[in-house]
């Protein structure tokens, strides 16, 4: 590995003591779930080359522990070094949004699987760059895919969000956790009296966290701080979870009509809460 003399196992085996030295061997087996004579066989050839030592444990005679020697220590932070110029390497050429893009696949990958530690806090954010077209094209894929609105409703979407103007008197905001947007909402300034919430969207992965509704919150926050005395919205009925946070944040259903999105059936709804 690295044009060392070391396998990637032996690699990975000098990197996890050199985090959490001294380590028990039954422990160090368990977290890199080798079999206890493979791992005797890698212990044994680094520590003759002098880079461990192997003792019984002062709590349980019947365990050993094992610790880096100092030239352990040197050959890990060889090591590590190599990983990084090679990482820095295969990066380096890249635009940092292609590297960005990079780093969310890595971690959706890692949720997929079920290896991830644990969702991070997420945090809410103005837009930026490229957050204006991802809302337009996860409303499109979201809504098509659990509801059947098809290319019209994107051009709904995109219509909504080429009105706002940012350097006015619109705002939005972006819920993410770890590079990722996890979702959106959006804040139409009418007139003196009135502001619009528009678009609001949780990404299905991240639903249940509370998201939309603290998104929702800040709109309505914003809304009032703003001097508005009115906020109201647009949603459809079958849009059950967004509809119960409205109504938990004072919003009422003011007027609904039937109409039809794609050959689906629909009702369209508007809410409205005093400020």
């Amino acid at each position: 590995m690295h044009d060392s003399a070391y396998s990637l196992t032996e690699a990975r085996v000098l990197y996890e003591l050199a985090h959490a030295e001294p380590m028990e061997t039954g422990e160090l087996r368990g977290l890199l779930g080798l079999d206890a004579g493979y791992l005797s066989r890698i212990l044994t050839r680094l520590e003759g080359d002098g880079l461990l030592s192997r003792e019984r444990s002062a709590a349980d005679a019947r365990k050993q522990v094992v610790r880096l020697s100092e030239a352990g220590t040197t050959t890990f932070r060889t090591l590590d070094a190599r990983s990084a110029e090679e990482i820095e390497r295969m990066l380096g050429g890249m635009a940092e949004s292609d590297q960005e893009r990079l780093m969310t696949a890595m971690a959706a990958i890692r949720r997929l699987l079920g290896d991830a530690p644990g969702r991070e806090p997420f945090v809410i954010r103005p837009p930026r760059t490229g957050d204006l077209g991802w809302a337009v094209q996860r409303h499109a894929d979201v809504y098509s895919r659990e509801y059947g609105w098809g290319i019209a409703f994107e051009r709904t979407v995109a219509g909504l969000m080429g009105k706002l103007d940012f350097s006015a008197r619109d705002a939005g905001w972006i819920a993410e956790a770890g590079g990722e947007r996890l979702g959106c909402v959006f804040f139409e300034h009418v007139d003196d009296r009135t502001a619009k919430l528009r678009m609001l969207l949780v990404e299905p992965s991240a639903r249940g966290l509370g998201l939309g509704r603290r998104l929702v919150e800040e709109c309505v926050r914003h809304a009032a701080d703003s001097g508005h005395k009115r906020i109201t919205l647009w949603t459809r009925d079958c849009l059950v979870s967004a509809r119960r946070i409205y109504a938990g944040l004072g919003f009422v259903l003011e007027s609904s009509e039937k109409g039809r999105e794609n050959g689906v059936e629909v009702v369209d709804e508007i809410w409205s809460r005093d400020l």
